[in-house]
């Protein structure tokens, strides 16, 4: 089994032969009950990989996002995106490869990191690969790292796609897949948070009314920057019935995982795949939208029935 798209996932050999024609942006994040902690900036200063430059994904006004969004990690502006590229050097003819680490104890799975910028990177029109395995296999195999600060070069002005919104559905879009006999809602969070017994997101928990639920563990393997092989993937997907799904949208809390189930589609080729930008950050806050709490209901530890 094969990927259809094996260009947007690169090894550590390749990456290795490849050190002085790429551009190579670091995301490494680390969570603690689910805020920014600003540890990542000092686990990259420690070492990276030779040429790396951070790149401040995870903060919730990052590189890319919009700072003038009520949400975090909201999609950035196409005037905002253009400049975060020219001050990274990155121009149409830039190759970028994403790389994270993923912490050995926390919250945090690097993958996800690594497909949020993927998945906004492409989609403007870059051209972008994740570094399977992450910065961990890099040290892991003994290959050269360094504290060395690299600068970023002049580059071209970046010409976004004329189609970069092709990725990004938002509330209505929602709604209107959950209508349709042709699209499928995907939540990407653990089963305890689909079904109610943890707790979730905002007021209320459990997941869209509608929604199927295909957690990012079925892609990538906790505690690492690694995806699972092709095979595994592919078995995941069509368990769901994703790659035959004329059209699909993926979320989670704040769009972050949700970007790993769209990565694990684009790998096979899907060509209709958009994230909810708001996920349950949004949708939870909106009692006239529909959610499902599967969980029983809460029981009062008073019993005033007995005689």
């Amino acid at each position: 089994m094969e990927f259809a798209n094996p260009r947007y996932l690169v090894d550590t050999d390749w990456l290795e032969d490849n050190l002085a024609n790429v551009r190579i942006l670091d995301v490494t994040a680390m969570l603690t009950s689910k805020l920014i902690n600003r540890a990542e900036v000092e686990v990259f200063a420690k070492s990276h990989i030779p040429g790396a430059i951070f790149f401040d994904v995870p903060s919730g006004k990052g590189c890319l996002s919009d700072p003038d969004a009520n949400l975090p990690w909201t999609w950035p502006k196409p005037e905002d995106f253009v400049a975060t590229m020219a001050r990274y050097g990155i121009d149409n003819q830039t190759r970028v490869v994403i790389v994270a680490t993923t912490p050995r104890e926390g919250l945090d799975n690097g993958t996800m990191w690594c497909t949020r910028a993927w998945w906004t990177l492409h989609h403007f029109g870059v051209d972008c690969a994740i570094l399977d395995g992450g910065v961990e296999k890099w040290r892991d195999e003994g290959r050269a790292l360094t504290q060395e600060v690299t600068m970023p070069p002049a580059a071209a002005p970046f010409v976004i796609d004329d189609n970069w919104r092709r990725g990004l559905a938002g509330k209505n879009d929602v709604l209107a897949a959950l209508a349709s006999a042709t699209t499928c809602v995907v939540d990407t969070l653990a089963e305890s948070s689909f079904s109610g017994e943890s707790a979730g997101y905002g007021a209320r928990k459990g997941h869209i009314t509608g929604a199927i639920n295909v957690p990012i563990g079925r892609f990538t393997i906790a505690g690492t920057a690694k995806f699972r092989s092709a095979a595994e993937i592919h078995e995941a997907l069509a368990a769901s019935d994703l790659l035959a799904t004329e059209k699909v949208v993926t979320y989670c809390g704040g769009a972050i995982a949700a970007t790993v189930d769209a990565f694990a589609l684009a790998l096979f080729g899907h060509a209709d795949v958009a994230v909810y930008d708001g996920s349950l950050m949004e949708w939870t806050a909106d009692s006239e939208l529909p959610m499902t709490d599967p969980s029983p209901p809460a029981t009062s530890s008073d019993d005033t029935s007995a005689a």
